[in-house]
């Protein structure tokens, strides 16, 4: 099956708010005016409302009344906001697919993202590039289910009798939803480094220039694996990624020395589904 000619004949994916695309491709754009993209999400009064509820939440501080998207901007950030925006938006965008819970798909998306920002303040990468990537990285995943419902269904019945679900999806694919999250996201005009980071999420080392945000997505889906399973920081630490954390300039042990703080990470998450 060809990727690219699945992509290209869907009759079934969501168009993106204009907005949104215009967000998108204002990463590293430092000429994009505040003013005109904040006047722009002002004109979708659903986007509005749920950023400006997000906004006024605990998480951001909830002690200051918030009550334009331009305050908004000036006291959290355009890139905090860009954030919101586009959580929202996408979110919004998609339909619930036959035997997926979208729901938890994109809780758990919420809960990488919010993972891979924490990272980034390690790292020193750009923590809301970092949980954007985090938003979207399973976004290969929701697609297969959209495109290919018949499919899904094989490779689930692969997984219950055993199989990994990444070679599953290879074998009756020919790609898996890595690559697919890289071609869709590609095809949205996100920039070539989360574009990078989503492909390479799996096995950031196979990359022949080692992609950051992959790095980042690979180590935050392994912090929140362990998490899940209530593992203490020694267990966490016991197998932790190195090799990556090296590759990201981390010092371990002061990342370390916060992981509880990956626990509380998923705060902001329902305010974003609401």
């Amino acid at each position: 099956m060809n990727l690219h000619d699945l992509i290209d004949n869907a009759q079934k994916l969501p168009n993106i708010p204009r907005v949104i695309q215009e967000l998108i491709e204002s990463f590293g754009d430092d000429s994009v005016s505040n003013d005109a993209i904040a006047k722009k999400i002002s004109s979708d009064q659903v986007l509005t409302i749920k950023v400006l509820r997000t906004a006024n939440s605990a998480h951001y501080g909830g002690n200051r009344k918030i009550g334009s998207v331009t305050d908004a901007v000036f006291l959290l950030g355009f890139n905090a906001v860009r954030t919101l925006v586009l959580a929202s938006g996408l979110t919004s965008a998609f339909k619930a697919p036959e035997g997926l819970d979208l729901p938890k798909f994109w809780h758990e998306s919420f809960a990488v993202a919010s993972t891979c920002k924490w990272i980034a303040r390690f790292s020193h990468d750009d923590p809301e590039t970092a949980f954007t990537c985090g938003m979207i990285h399973n976004i290969g995943e929701l697609l297969i289910h959209i495109l290919l419902p018949s499919e899904c269904a094989e490779i689930n019945k692969a997984v219950a009798k055993g199989a990994n679900p990444i070679a599953a999806q290879k074998n009756i694919l020919g790609f898996s939803f890595a690559e697919a999250g890289a071609e869709l996201t590609s095809r949205w005009k996100f920039p070539d480094l989360i574009v990078k980071g989503i492909h390479y999420q799996l096995d950031p080392g196979s990359a022949e220039v080692f992609p950051r945000l992959a790095g980042v997505i690979s180590m935050a889906l392994y912090i929140n694996t362990m998490n899940e399973h209530d593992a203490d920081s020694a267990t966490i630490a016991a197998n932790f990624p190195n090799q990556l954390a090296t590759e990201l300039g981390i010092n371990v042990v002061k990342l370390m020395d916060k992981i509880e703080d990956t626990k509380e990470l998923t705060s902001v998450i329902d305010e974003l589904l609401a």
